[in-house]
Order: structure tokens, then sequence, then C-alpha cells
């Protein structure tokens, strides 16, 4: 007696469900198209490609304008200032270096009147002496301008080390190619200023040496000179062999 009251049941629900669709509109109902979802998933991907292409771009623009930004990065660090100051100290002591000037009009003035070619008669004993003892004293101060250079130039040497060390330093750990340049270019001129002073320092004692055959040469005048006006325009006096013991 139960079972047909179930069946019943199970009828009637299933001609409620017929007629509820039958009176439903046609736009309720949900339809699945393959073809369509297909196409949307593609569309979908490749606008996700393009997505991560432009953002790859950026990174990479980025990347380019931070390279640009260390090549073109300025080198706090400049050692030109402290060549300029031990250079100047070599030129310091070529300034203050007594004796014949190094400018060349006051120099032939000088050498033609110390260190003559031949003395004339006007010129008398005492000037000659009184010459003679200034070019030992312009040789004396050569030499001594020699030894204030080459001592100079061993103190700026040990400077030159602490810049090249500090050059090199900041070489190696520059970021970009506009620091490697300045610290390349920097070196460049430490070679350059050494260069200069090793010039200073071949002149002065150059300049020593010339000054000591200068004097030595016009000794030889002088001596010839006073030789010749001892014997004055006479025949110096030659001693003759005496035979005691002939007839």
């Amino acid at each position: 007696m139960k079972s047909k009251p179930s069946l019943l049941s199970a009828s009637l629900a299933a001609v409620l469900s017929v007629s509820l669709l039958a009176v439903s509109p046609a736009s309720a109902l949900t339809v699945f198209d393959p073809t369509n979802f297909v196409q949307n998933t593609l569309t979908a991907i490749r606008t996700l490609e393009q997505i991560n292409n432009q953002i790859n771009q950026l990174q990479n623009e980025a990347q380019m304008l931070t390279n640009q930004a260390r090549n073109l990065a300025n080198l706090d660090f400049n050692t030109i200032n402290r060549l300029r100051s031990t250079l100047a100290t070599t030129e310091r002591l070529i300034a203050e270096a007594r004796g014949l000037a190094y400018d060349v009009q006051s120099l032939d003035r000088e050498f033609a009147r110390l260190y003559p070619e031949q003395y004339a008669a006007t010129v008398s004993g005492d000037q000659m002496f009184r010459d003679a003892q200034e070019r030992w004293m312009h040789t004396v101060s050569g030499l001594h301008a020699t030894m204030r250079m080459q001592a100079q130039v061993s103190q700026n040497l040990r400077e030159d080390e602490h810049v090249l060390a500090d050059l090199v330093s900041h070489s190696q750990s520059a970021v970009g190619a506009l620091q490697a340049t300045q610290a390349t270019n920097q070196l460049l001129a430490l070679q350059a200023k050494q260069s200069i002073q090793a010039q200073q320092l071949q002149i002065t004692q150059d300049r020593a040496a010339s000054l000591e055959l200068a004097r030595q040469a016009a000794a030889i005048e002088r001596g010839r000179e006073v030789t010749r006006r001892f014997l004055g325009e006479g025949t110096a006096y030659t001693p003759q062999r005496v035979n005691f013991y002939s007839n």
C-alpha cells in the first residue's frame, strides 16, 4: 500500500519538472560552445604573452638606463692638484737657483763677461781674479742646485707612490666607462709629471757639469793671459849651459 503513494509522488515531480521547463524562457538556458571557448583561451594566452614581453622590454630598458648612468658616473677622485703641488716644488728649486740666470738673454750676457774667449788688455789682473772667484761660486751653486733637486725628487717619488696606489684602487673599483677613463687619464698625468720632473733633474745636472767645464776653460784662458802679461812683449829667459873648462 505504501509503494503506490511513492510512485505517484515521483510521477507528479516529473510532470512538474517538464511543466517548468516548458514555461522557462530560452535565455535562461546555458549553452556550452567548445569552439568559442578555445578561441577565448588562445586570445587570453596571447594577451598574457604580450604583457610578459612588455614587462621584459621595460626591464631591459631600465637595465640599459642603469648601465648608462654607471658609464656616465663621474670619478669622485682627482689627483691633479697633488701632482701640480709636487711638480711646483721642483720648479721653485729651479727658480731659487743662484748663479747664471736661466733666461737666455741674461745668460748670454753674463757668460760673455765671465767666460771670455780672450781677455782684453783693459781687464786688470784683479778683475780676472774676481771673475775666477765668481765662476767658482757659480759652479758650486750649480752643484748645490743639483743636489737639492735630487733630494726633492726623492721626496716626490714617495708621494707619487701614494698617488699611484690611490689611482689603481679607484681604477679597479670603477663602475663605468667614464670612471675608468678618468682614472686612466690621471695615471697618464702622473706619468707625464714624472717625465717633466726627470727632465728638470737632468737640466740641473747638465747645468752643473757645463758650469764646471766652462770654469775649466776660463781658467786655462786666464792662465794664458797672466803668463802673457808676465812675459810682456819680450822673450822668456832661457838659461844657457856654460862650459867652464873651455879655453
